[in-house]
């Protein structure tokens, strides 16, 4: 399984707010049989790598659909092959570590 991060940036809005684009970005993944997380500065993707790229296809869209004129899409991949990970794993092993549980 493959956690991807990634930030859509819509370019050549009438607005500095983003929200907006920020909310549609949300109706797409809410359409995706994958799991996500939002975070204020990105979101975090888990799944097949080939189902997400999908979806990041479609996310990278979205802006344009809703009026953008340029859109800068940065993605991170996190594809590891040697054992099961998943976004909660990779937490968990950092409390761990800290002795958190």
């Amino acid at each position: 399984m493959a956690i991807v991060e990634i930030t859509v940036v819509p370019i050549g809005t009438a607005s500095t707010s983003l929200s907006e684009y920020v909310a549609h970005l949300q109706k797409v993944l809410d359409n995706q049989p994958l799991h996500y997380e939002l975070t204020p500065m990105s979101t975090i993707i888990e799944g097949p790598l080939h189902q997400i790229m999908d979806v990041v296809m479609k996310l990278h869209e979205s802006p344009f659909e809703n009026g953008a004129m340029r859109v800068s899409t940065s993605i991170k991949i996190d594809d590891r092959r040697d054992k099961q990970a998943s976004m909660e794993q990779k937490l968990q092993s950092v409390a761990d570590k800290l002795g958190r549980i």
